[in-house]
């Protein structure tokens, strides 16, 4: 690298606290002085990622997995932070894609209409956040307002609530902060992908900041026949009520418009010729679509009180206007290929799903001392509102008149009508469920070598489900008890040993509502305990080491009672250990590094009632062993590159353990240059060697070919 370049990047990192302290200083500046802004304070404005928060690949600090402004070091479990620079010059635009580089986090098909995630081997849909309140709809998430991605490990049920088994995802957005943004993003490559995104942002006045994200793309994929079409808009503000009272509202509007695309099927435990079949689209792509409107309104008030206590006050807004329909692979028939070549059968179904979430989260926070003990005590509690409707009709095929039709696999594409009904067996309710919670965390400081968290929260959960055809309703409440403790032992500042137990829930309604049945209204909750123990090493300012070892239970999963049609025996149960190792940060003032590795043993452990699902089986999507790497290099003032890599061991497509994926090594490549001081370009390649592998799956019959070698080139330009 060329020594210039080293003296500036160190220059800059060197001199973050010292900006850092000139900002509280300037925020701090008495408005006596006309000419100078209104008071404001980094504490008052708590923006997150920036302001010395995150360093390139490295952040230090984060709120969602205490719900304080705590050093991710003093935080007692596995926590992954994909900073705003990782996202860019990697070049992904969705959220699952993003997490392809998060050690222990596995992508699931999500039924080809929904982001979904498998952590710690606990499959989920609705395990996702936007600072820190729930985003549960089923769709697919854009990055173009994000300012970074949080992945927090193990049960969460103490922070976030219901769910959360293997972890949480939480998106934080970008703020309204004051400082001038002038930026647009344009995007171009393969399969006609087409892109562009805009951030806009300044001071209204010495009180008020606006800002501005916008994004439209129209794309083609890899996959035939399948493209999308998406656009979101999202005004944010910032309002300086007073020197200690912060405003801050968002509206974002967000459209998604994509085919939906199950992938392909199997045959004789294997993916069905799947080198040969990365682009086939098997199915009926005309009446394949996922849609959804989402209008979603946030206002989070921040004051502190002449006692010190900080409150914060969020209120969400969220309404998603979802619906998907696909012909894909039989489920119903088992969709597998023939052992022949010659059939492979096709069904059909949609699904109609709104949701209206509000949601009030209110937190206080106190600090003080007992002695020689410091606290920062946090009381607080939540409202929640959700109610929507899950109706789902079958299709009929004009052919056959029956929900099969079978087509050769050679040619498996069909413009076969098809005509939907609702089935007196499929769902067609409206449900409602209100939550109310609260929840007491104290962080005790004991000296400056060891610390203490321990925490208690209080769920009630009243779930009703109205069948809209006969008008019977099922209801369940749910009072759930989620502790949390946990222990810092900081020999020196930068090196500390953490051990951490964690409790959540999942009631009976489901990751995803669903018609409450009469066995389900009587089904206890699904309950994950988590036993972990870490160690994190700030190597730097601007370098982490992590290391976490767990062991993670969950109990009471839903069996189907043979005595006891459309009822439940709840002796079901998983276990999963792990070790997961990561590196986030400069490892010298030229080489980036984000990833690390995992080893993840997930398996059945009791109870499986299906002559295939065993006890010893392993947990589907679940790779023993995954190394995912990313690098950048700086090689002068002007150019760098980076180069990633992504391995995982063999997975089996699902618990039964009947059709295995095989394991793949890819790597991804990004050249970025400097063009001027406000523009850069880049190109990304990802499986640069073209390597053909499978992805992910939803099942047996519903699995993902890997992309093949894409080129995309992007430009970044600062006005």
């Amino acid at each position: 690298m060329h020594p210039f370049s080293r003296i500036r990047l160190l220059t800059v990192l060197s001199a973050v606290p010292f900006l850092s302290d000139m900002r509280v200083a300037e925020a701090q500046a008495v408005a006596a002085d006309p000419g100078n802004h209104t008071e404001v304070t980094l504490d008052q404005l708590s923006v997150d990622g920036v302001g010395g928060n995150a360093v390139g690949y490295r952040a230090n600090r984060s709120r969602s997995a205490t719900k304080t402004d705590t050093q991710l070091i003093d935080t007692p479990q596995a926590v992954t932070v994909v900073t705003r620079e990782q996202v860019q010059d990697q070049g992904f635009q969705g959220v699952t894609e993003a997490l392809r580089y998060v050690p222990g986090v596995f992508l699931h098909q999500g039924a080809g209409n929904r982001d979904e995630v498998v952590i710690r081997g606990q499959q989920s849909s609705a395990d996702f956040y936007v600072n820190g309140m729930r985003d549960d709809a089923m769709y697919y998430r854009d990055l173009y307002n994000v300012e970074r991605i949080e992945v927090l490990k193990g049960p969460n049920a103490m922070i976030f609530g219901r769910g959360g088994g293997g972890g949480v995802v939480n998106r934080v957005l970008k703020d309204a902060t004051g400082t001038p943004v002038r930026e647009v993003i344009l995007q171009g490559g393969q399969y006609f992908n087409k892109r562009v995104a805009v951030d806009v942002g300044d001071r209204v006045s010495d009180s008020v900041f606006f800002r501005l994200n916008g994004m439209f793309e129209d794309s083609g994929t890899y996959r035939d026949y399948v493209d999308l079409r998406r656009w979101g808009i999202n005004p944010t503000a910032t309002i300086l009520l007073g020197p200690e009272t912060t405003l801050k509202l968002s509206y974002e509007y967000f459209h998604d418009d994509r085919t939906a695309d199950r992938g392909i099927p199997s045959q004789l435990g294997r993916p069905y010729r799947y080198r040969d079949n990365i682009r086939t689209f098997f199915g009926n792509p005309d009446l394949s679509y996922s849609r959804v409107d989402a209008h979603i309104a946030t206002a989070v008030l921040d004051h502190r009180f002449d006692s010190g206590v900080e409150m914060r006050s969020q209120f969400r807004y969220a309404d998603y206007a979802k619906a998907y329909q696909v012909v894909y692979p039989s489920i119903r028939s088992g969709g597998a290929v023939n052992a022949a070549g010659t059939a492979v059968d096709l069904s059909a179904f949609n699904n109609d799903t709104p949701r209206t979430n509000f949601f009030n989260q209110n937190d206080f926070t106190y600090k003080f001392a007992t002695g020689p003990l410091a606290h920062t005590l946090l009381a607080g509690f939540e409202l929640g509102k959700q109610d929507g409707i899950t109706y789902r009709e079958d299709g009929f095929f004009a052919t056959t008149g029956t929900q099969t039709l079978t087509v050769n696999p050679l040619s498996p594409v069909s413009r076969v009508p098809v005509t939907f009904r609702n089935l007196a067996s499929a769902s067609n309710s409206r449900y409602d469920l209100g939550l109310a919670a609260v929840y007491v965390q104290d962080q005790i400081e004991i000296g400056p070598h060891v610390q203490v968290i321990g925490g208690l929260r209080y769920d009630h959960f009243d779930f009703s489900s109205t069948d809209r055809r006969t008008n019977v309703t099922n209801s369940r409440i749910d009072d759930l008890l989620s502790p949390r403790v946990g222990l810092v032992f900081k020999p020196v500042d930068t090196l500390a040993f953490y051990g951490n137990y964690s409790v959540s829930y999942l009631p009976s309604a489901g990751d995803q509502f669903t018609a409450l049945s009469e066995g389900l209204a009587i089904a206890e909750p699904e309950r994950f305990e988590n036993r972990e123990v870490g160690v994190k090493w700030d190597v730097s300012s601007t370098l982490q080491l992590t290391g976490a070892l767990y062991d993670l239970d969950r109990f009471n999963q839903r069996l189907a009672d043979p005595n006891r049609p459309g009822f439940f025996l709840l002796s079901g149960q998983t276990n999963a250990k792990g070790v997961e190792i990561g590196a986030n940060g400069y490892v010298t003032d030229w080489w980036q590094v984000a990833g690390g590795y995992a080893f993840t043993d997930a398996r059945i452990v009791s109870g499986f009632s299906s002559a295939a699902i065993v006890p010893g089986n392993h947990v589907g999507l679940v790779p023993f062993n995954a190394v995912t790497v990313w690098n950048k290099f700086a090689v002068t003032p002007s150019f760098s590159f980076g180069v990633g890599a992504i391995h995982q061991t063999h997975t089996f497509a699902a618990a039964d353990n009947t059709v295995r994926l095989p394991g793949y090594t890819r790597f991804d490549l990004g050249l970025f240059y400097q063009v001027t001081d406000l523009v850069r370009a880049q190109i990304n390649i990802e499986n640069v060697f073209d390597r053909g592998y499978i992805a992910t799956a939803d099942g047996n019959n519903n699995i993902s070919p890997g992309a093949p070698r894409i080129v995309r080139a992007q430009v970044i330009a600062k006005f």
